[in-house]
């Protein structure tokens, strides 16, 4: 590597230097200095000795074939604004934001105090455990300093952003939103081993360094695409000291899956679970409407697997967690339910793939839609209640859920059926004479004259059999 450091500013940078060149070390660290104006470069620290363990989680690799292969999915896995790690890196129309992420790398480094050399040689000396964090085949091309280099920059530069993006600031550092793209953190071909991240604040004062990981933990929560007034979402607590995951992606299952305390009633809830099998169909909004059955946010909407189902004498109640619907909701769930289908990931049960296979079961027809936007279920900004039908219809196709996940709910469903049933039966025959004024009208109409023709009956033969005189003459004759 050469000592050699040419000053140069960040409009004027090479691309093909930033993409291939592990000497950017020391284009990136003219750019810090410029910064910082004259601060003197850190003196270079030992790397702490205790080897990274090899992960049991799923490699980062490319989405499995069979989503690829789907019609127009193939779009949704790759970054549209900025590549993170190596598989999309190098891309062409990704070389823009190639810019903006030197420059929050340089704004990274310059907070930390630390010396650029000093950050990359953690990272380089530790790049051999850091291997086995992906699937050979999509790092084959690079060797160990370009790989390097690679998990360097965009380590600082993914710190920097969400920190920067929790605060606002990036419109301060010239950084417009179509320079950079949210959903690219938390597609499945754009991950970092999150050891990267531990790796780079280890160095850094527990003061610093505590506010980074807030920030990933915060970014993470605005993410979970649950509405602003959600209390749960804002006060949800994400740990990444105790979630140990392994890229952004698996950090933000971990939180959509994780599984709330019931609460005192559900517990009190009893049902014969075991007298039903455990897969039953589940009934779209307007049958579960038939039913009796009233749809609810639940209380803990930013959970997608709280989902219950509350049974009285009088009433029933399916509880859904709120979600946002918008152009980042396909990309989302589809890297999601990649992620829980790769081969090697032991780690998840396909809580997020059963989760829209749930919805799908919910929804077959645009009213549907429109029920789950009238109870504040769903936040719909995507277009018309028949598009977001196709949408979930569409990314529901050919996926197998996992039958333990809504077990409970189902049984509880089934029992509501089997000992309601004549609660059922009124609540079909308000559907179908009562769903309109003029359905109305015409049944009390049938009933008025089906009374009638009984009284004038009552009468006739009332009037009949209480004549005397009548009957004495039918004696005489």
């Amino acid at each position: 590597m050469s000592n050699q450091r040419v000053q140069v500013p960040i409009e004027e940078i090479s691309m093909k230097k930033l993409r291939h060149t592990p000497q950017n070390v020391f284009g990136l660290k003219e750019l810090v200095e410029a910064d910082q104006q004259r601060r003197t470069t850190a003196t270079e620290v030992a790397v702490g000795a205790a080897p990274i363990q090899s992960t049991e989680v799923s490699k980062i690799q490319k989405v499995p074939f069979f989503f690829r292969d789907k019609k127009n999915f193939e779009n949704y896995y790759e970054p549209r604004a900025v590549s993170i790690g190596p598989i999309h890196h190098g891309k062409p129309w990704l070389e823009l934001a190639e810019l903006y992420k030197l420059k929050l790398a340089a704004k990274f480094i310059r907070d930390t105090g630390k010396g650029t050399e000093e950050l990359y040689k953690i990272i380089n000396d530790k790049i051999y455990y850091l291997k086995d964090y992906f699937q050979e085949e999509v790092i084959r091309g690079y060797d160990d300093d370009t790989l390097s280099w690679i998990l360097f920059l965009d380590g600082c530069y993914v710190l920097q952003f969400t920190y920067s993006f929790l605060l606002c600031e990036l419109e301060q550092l010239g950084i417009e939103n179509e320079h950079v793209q949210q959903i690219d953190l938390f597609l499945l071909e754009n991950q970092i081993p999150f050891e990267v991240f531990k790796l780079l604040l280890n160095p850094i004062p527990d003061e610093f360094r505590n506010v980074l990981k807030t920030s990933i933990e915060g970014f993470t929560r605005v993410t979970i695409m649950t509405p602003s007034e959600c209390k749960t979402s804002r006060n949800l607590v994400i740990n990444i000291d105790e979630t140990n995951p392994a890229h952004l992606l698996d950090l933000l299952q971990q939180v959509l899956a994780r599984v709330r305390q019931p609460s005192y009633k559900a517990k009190k809830f009893s049902t014969k679970s075991s007298t039903h099998p455990a897969q039953q169909p589940f009934r779209n909004i307007q049958e579960l409407k038939a039913a009796g059955i009233n749809l609810r946010p639940s209380p803990n909407c930013a959970l997608l697997r709280d989902i219950n189902f509350i049974s009285l004498r009088l009433a029933a109640w399916l509880e859904l967690p709120q979600l946002i619907v918008d152009n980042s909701t396909k990309p989302m769930f589809l890297n999601l339910i990649a992620y829980e289908s790769c081969p090697d990931n032991f780690r998840t049960n396909r809580e997020v793939t059963s989760y829209v296979c749930f919805l799908n079961s919910l929804i077959e027809e645009p009213d549907d839609v429109k029920v789950l936007r009238l109870k504040k279920i769903f936040y719909v900004s995507l277009g018309r209640d028949k598009e977001v039908a196709a949408l979930f219809n569409e990314l529901a196709a050919d996926l197998v859920p996992n039958p333990e996940i809504y077990k409970d709910v189902n049984d509880k469903m089934q029992v509501h059926y089997e000992n309601r049933r004549v609660s059922t039966w009124l609540a079909e025959a308000y559907k179908t004479y009562f769903s309109s004024p003029w359905a109305m009208f015409a049944f009390l109409a049938a009933v008025l004259g089906l009374a009638m023709t009984v009284v004038q009956t009552w009468f006739t033969v009332k009037s009949s059999s209480s004549d005397p005189c009548s009957n004495c003459c039918n004696r005489k004759s």
